[in-house]
């Protein structure tokens, strides 16, 4: 099962992964989008970390909600509304369980990505977070570390992609090439899911 000590240590592993990410992440977004991707994603999960170094949401479904909402609030551009909607939505469908299991997390995961899919109208193929997205929630019942390589691959596979929403839409077939940004600080998010996991005892 997991608790809620789980769930903080998911989010400050995502702030970690974003900071050292951060660079990485602008330099992508910089031939397609705003090159702001990794700053704006720095400052938004910057504000998350501090605020769970202060509060003490008292169920998984909190912390999520709570990040998801700091989020929509720090994060620029489209970025902060769907990463926002993404763990709010998450949060929500996790309820107010003090412990929640790996199939719960699965479904509640996939309740937030829908979220994501209706609010950014992309589905899979469209060069968006939504292609690291939805291949990990499908594997995330094989556990963390095949969601976390799933999502890895997705980003990876958005490179020969034309981009068909977003602002990298608007480049046509200049966007092909480039791996999505948003698709890659997706990965890192699962990335850090497994993290979580992986120093959990008990935890697959």
């Amino acid at each position: 099962m997991l608790d809620t000590d789980f769930f903080r240590r998911w989010m400050t592993a995502a702030a970690a992964f974003v900071d050292r990410e951060a660079d990485r992440l602008t330099a992508l977004d910089s031939p397609i989008g705003d090159a702001d991707h990794g700053s704006n994603l720095q400052r938004g999960f910057t504000a998350v970390r501090a605020a769970l170094e202060k509060e003490a949401p008292d169920t998984p479904g909190a912390v999520l909600t709570l990040a998801g909402r700091l989020l929509i609030s720090t994060v620029g551009g489209a970025s902060g509304p769907l990463y926002g909607t993404l763990l709010r939505r998450t949060g929500k469908a996790l309820g107010e369980e003090a412990e929640v299991s790996e199939e719960q997390l699965a479904q509640a995961l996939r309740a937030g990505v829908e979220g994501v899919k209706t609010l950014g109208g992309a589905v899979p193929g469209d060069k968006t977070m939504v292609d690291a997205l939805v291949p990990a929630v499908d594997a995330l019942g094989d556990g963390f570390a095949a969601a976390r390589a799933a999502a890895e691959q997705g980003a990876e596979a958005t490179t020969p992609l034309q981009a068909r929403k977003g602002r990298a839409s608007y480049l046509g077939e200049r966007s092909i090439g480039h791996q999505d940004p948003g698709a890659t600080s997706s990965a890192l998010l699962i990335a850090a899911l497994a993290e979580a996991a992986a120093g959990s005892e008990g935890v697959r």
